[in-house]
């Protein structure tokens, strides 16, 4: 049986808090053995830590979401000490989700605040980063330039072009591909997933969110990351296996497992 890993569950919330236990026994079952949960903000990071003390398999990350950034009070010292001692943590392999978006109410001005303070630590410590970026490549190419993260890290949720891509790629960071391609419309996304190496791509669901095709209005479930692969598989022309293999290794290299 393929073997998956999905680099982006939201597991720890709410959403999944009466049949978490059973979905990962199915998960498992379905070849999903590791799944990353990205923190979202400090008061998350330690669900998502008891969660991955839990259920073998589970890891995490640390930090603040941009959609979270209004609230945190500031990046005080208590804050830096909280952050790189959840870094510590042997199931916290990145840092993230952070990043930059253009799309909602917070000034960008203060987003980027808190992105270079993603970009600093994961300087400081050589750990990868989960980045989310809306309406904002530009601001978020120009800031990774300038920081150079040794470790790299993934764009999460990517949709866009071959090229735009290929620059992230460049600099070391993976796509991260979800249901966005399960989508006709995502034309773009669907010829870059389909012509970059596949040595670059993570699978992702991004649940509870991010339905695939057929499923919209549903409580989106990591069990969708097989069926990702599968649409993946199918645009490229290659097995399911092959995609199974490839991408779980990408996810192993990146966080170092």
């Amino acid at each position: 049986m393929p073997t998956f890993f999905d680099s982006h569950c939201h597991f720890d919330f709410a959403a999944f808090d009466q049949d978490r236990e059973e979905l990962w026994q199915q998960c498992q079952s379905a070849g999903l053995t590791q799944l990353l949960i990205p923190g979202t903000e400090p008061e998350q990071w330690q669900k998502a830590e008891m969660l991955s003390q839990y259920y073998k398999g589970i890891l995490i990350a640390a930090g603040i979401h941009p959609w979270c950034v209004n609230q945190v009070a500031q990046l005080s010292a208590d804050l830096y000490d909280l952050w790189r001692k959840q870094l510590q943590h042997s199931a916290c392999v990145a840092i993230g989700e952070c990043g930059l978006d253009a799309m909602i109410d917070t000034p960008m001005d203060q987003q980027i605040v808190f992105f270079e303070a993603h970009l600093q630590l994961a300087c400081e410590h050589d750990i990868p980063l989960i980045i989310h970026v809306r309406k904002s490549h530009n601001d978020t190419l120009r800031l990774l330039q300038q920081y150079k993260p040794s470790a790299g890290g993934v764009i999460h949720g990517f949709s866009g072009s071959k090229e735009l891509a290929e620059q992230y790629w460049r600099l070391g960071f993976y796509l991260g591909i979800g249901g966005t391609i399960t989508y006709p419309r995502a034309n773009k996304t669907r010829e870059a997933v389909k012509h970059l190496p596949l040595e670059a791509l993570l699978l992702e669901t991004d649940a509870p969110d991010m339905p695939l095709i057929g499923h919209q209005g549903e409580r989106n479930s990591p069990l969708r990351i097989v069926d990702i692969a599968a649409s993946l598989a199918e645009l490229r022309g290659e097995t399911l296996e092959r995609i199974a293999l490839t991408t779980t290794s990408n996810s192993q290299t990146l966080f170092r497992l």
